[in-house]
């Protein structure tokens, strides 16, 4: 581990004379690839001088041990225990910022919640779903903007689908993907019994025309006039637009917009997320025996998530972390149960290092 740091730092050491350097400066796309890979590189390396700094204090003082003066001996003493005690953790971090890094983290992404089982109160819940992540973007400053929407009469929402901008915004929100279950009292319920309803999230990293190769002809563009609930027209105008990617059969409908461009855009942007999504689900299932060190790899089959209303509980099924806050993380105070995952994936990880 520490001959991979010390190499780290002399690239780093490399990366800071080149940006000095008046010919990258004036390559601004090198001068920015350059300025990315130093501030990424320089978590690293700031973390480990600091420890290298804590093990050559601990040998000092272990020579302090030795001096003829009582009171300093003694100061020695207490600064080794408290370095020896900081060390543990300090390797564990180390270890953690040598794993490797997921391409996709950096990477903006697209948000797509539908209501499951349970009627309207599975669309109300998908409503309040993409309440709490809005809340949740807006909280650590990041933007959200809805691409597409299809409400039901009743206030809740069919499916919205969102772009969430950002710093690293995938590598907080991709272990959300999945299905999250509600058990509560519906509004329209007279008897006070609990229903359960679900709805399912699904996180996507932005593609960007680097990640994939659309050919033209493998798109299709139908285009209709966009109607709103219950048959209402829209507009009078042939604006909305169908995607179809022909050879995958994907198919992405945009009508939130009155331009035809407008929606043709969302659409494409939609589409070539889905199509990323899908290369990525692809890797995973040819390398299903790491399948086991993602806590959200994309499949979401299973129930990963209860909000539990009547006893104020929100339980992760993934990781058996429960949290009584209920109203809180509704209102998007989702750092603690986000922290949690990343936190147990980092961890998932490092086991199987160990083991390899």
């Amino acid at each position: 581990m520490f001959s991979k740091l010390e190499n780290l730092e002399r690239r780093f050491e490399d990366l800071e004379q080149q940006l000095s350097s008046p010919e990258v400066f004036g390559d601004q796309e090198r001068y920015r690839q350059l300025t990315k890979t130093h501030a990424d590189l320089k978590l690293v390396v700031d973390a480990f001088r600091k420890y290298r700094k804590l093990k050559q204090d601990l040998e000092e003082n272990k020579m302090l041990l030795r001096d003829s003066d009582p009171d300093m001996a003694e100061m020695a003493r207490e600064e080794i225990k408290e370095i020896e005690a900081a060390l543990p953790d300090m390797e564990h971090d180390l270890k953690i910022l040598l794993l490797p890094k997921d391409p996709m983290d950096e990477k903006n992404s697209i948000l797509e919640i539908r209501a499951g089982t349970g009627g309207d109160e599975a669309a109300l819940f998908a409503g309040d779903l993409f309440r709490m992540y809005s809340r949740y973007a807006e909280s650590v400053g990041w933007r959200l903007e809805v691409l597409e929407t299809s409400e039901t009469g009743t206030g809740g929402l069919k499916e919205v689908i969102a772009i969430i901008k950002g710093d690293k915004v995938y590598s907080r929100l991709k272990f959300e993907s999945g299905i999250h279950r509600v058990q509560r009292v519906p509004a329209t319920e007279t008897q006070g019994r609990i229903h359960t309803s679900a709805a399912t999230v699904a996180i996507m990293p932005e593609a960007d025309e680097v990640d994939l190769n659309i050919r033209p002809e493998d798109l299709r563009f139908d285009v209709y006039r966009s109607s709103g609930p219950g048959g209402q027209s829209v507009n009078t105008t042939d604006s909305a637009v169908r995607v179809t990617h022909i050879p995958t059969g994907l198919v992405v409908c945009c009508q939130d917009e009155k331009s035809q461009h407008k929606n043709k855009a969302k659409g494409l942007k939609i589409l070539s997320s889905r199509l990323l999504q899908m290369e990525q689900d692809k890797q995973h299932a040819e390398q299903a025996e790491q399948r086991k060190l993602l806590v959200g790899s994309g499949d979401r089959s299973g129930r990963i998530r209860t909000y539990n209303f009547p006893q104020g509980r929100c339980t992760d099924h993934r990781i058996n972390l429960t949290l009584y806050k209920l109203d809180a993380i509704m209102e998007g105070d989702l750092g603690e149960l986000l922290d949690a995952l990343i936190t147990h994936d980092q961890t998932e990880a490092l086991q199987a290092q160990a083991e390899a």
